[in-house]
């Protein structure tokens, strides 16, 4: 399962990379270290390019049964989930110390990391996060819901949306891509001409469905199906048209970065190259950890920011110094001890029950078909 290995341990180096991006605005860094951990959304377009094609295989496992596939899910997501946003709304009124920080300027991106406003319908948005619903909402009914208090959760939503989703079409995997794609379009035709005040977030699955669509077809390629690559070639052709229309040539890195991730696995020549960096035990323990690293890293920067600049006095050096291994080593820490003590039990209990619910169905239908001969 070497390939499983590598998709794993790119799921790692993608956590870590938002934990770069969400770290490096506090600290007077060079603007080219700035700018090169700064695409974080774009991480997040590959996070959805996997689950796309861990979620369509899952299904497969499942036989497209919506109650063991919930719970698993449902095991998998919500109890790190749970406790990262209750730190989260507890912090949420704190200041992020930018008095101790004189070198962040008024408009610099930390300013929207970190935030200390607490939201006018707090309670709203409190509520959708917990049904993860915070993405289905556009800005004139719940502006910035889908950011508000844990702005990492927004990608949760946009997960849950692509399930409800893919459970409709979990026996057809071609027709889950097209009709992702199908989203995807009516999303970017609504992006395009819908009035400003009624657009929608990116937590919002079509603005995001083509990276999706990406991942289930992959299913084909990572399981070495025939005429694999030519079906994937025509899901990417549409989502690199899709990916256009945003306007930028960096928004077509993700889907590029994708296939040549598939394709270099696939290589003789360089599969192994892609085993040492990406299935090698460091990449493959940040993999374990990685939802767990990607969730608790803005809490905890919150807190540790006007510490750590209250320590510094002002002294960008000296801030940067402290600042980089508390930045990094305190999430990864937190990360480590959540996997261990709540994300991996809750994940086996998971298991078990949703095997116990697959099996209880299997015997609901062998029962079934037997009263029917």
């Amino acid at each position: 399962m070497q390939r499983l290995d590598s998709l794993d341990g790119l799921r790692g180096v993608l956590a870590a990379y938002v934990l770069l991006g969400h770290m490096a605005p506090f600290a007077p860094l060079p603007a080219w270290l700035q700018s090169a951990v700064s695409h974080g959304g774009a991480a997040v377009d590959l996070f959805f390019a996997l689950s796309g094609l861990v979620i369509a295989q899952s299904l497969s496992r499942a036989g497209g049964r919506a109650a063991p596939f919930l719970i698993a899910r449902v095991a998998r997501i919500f109890p790190v989930f749970l406790l990262a946003f209750a730190v989260a709304v507890a912090v949420a009124p704190l200041p992020c110390g930018y008095e101790f920080m004189p070198w962040i300027a008024p408009d610099s991106p930390v300013r929207d990391i970190c935030v200390s406003v607490w939201p006018s319908a707090w309670l709203a948005e409190i509520g959708t996060h917990l049904t993860m619903t915070h993405g289905l909402f556009p800005a004139a009914v719940l502006p910035d819901a889908w950011i508000g208090f844990l702005g990492a959760a927004w990608s949760l939503s946009a997960e849950w949306q692509f399930y409800v989703v893919a459970l409709l079409a979990a026996r057809r995997r071609a027709g889950l891509c097209w009709i992702l794609l199908a989203l995807a379009a009516a999303g970017t035709v609504w992006r395009l001409a819908g009035p400003d005040a009624w657009q929608f977030s990116r937590a919002f699955l079509p603005n995001k469905a083509q990276f999706f669509a990406l991942g289930a077809a992959s299913v084909a390629v990572v399981e070495w199906e025939d005429g694999a690559w030519r079906r994937y070639g025509l899901v990417f052709a549409v989502t690199m048209v899709l990916c256009a229309t945003l306007g930028t040539v960096g928004k077509l890195l993700p889907p590029l970065a994708w296939t040549l991730f598939l394709a270099a696995r696939a290589a003789p020549a360089t599969a192994r190259a892609v085993a040492v960096v990406f299935a090698n035990r460091s990449a493959r323990y940040l993999g374990a950890i990685s939802y767990c690293l990607y969730l608790v890293n803005e809490p905890i920067h919150k807190i540790a920011g006007p510490v750590v600049g209250w320590l510094a006095g002002g002294n960008g050096l000296l801030f940067t110094a402290l600042w980089l291994p508390v930045a990094a080593g305190v999430p990864f820490a937190a990360a480590a001890w959540l996997h261990v003590c709540l994300e991996a039990p809750a994940i086996r209990r998971g298991r078990k029950i949703a095997g116990k619910f697959a099996a209880d169905g299997t015997e609901a239908i062998v029962r079934h078909r037997a009263r029917g001969v």
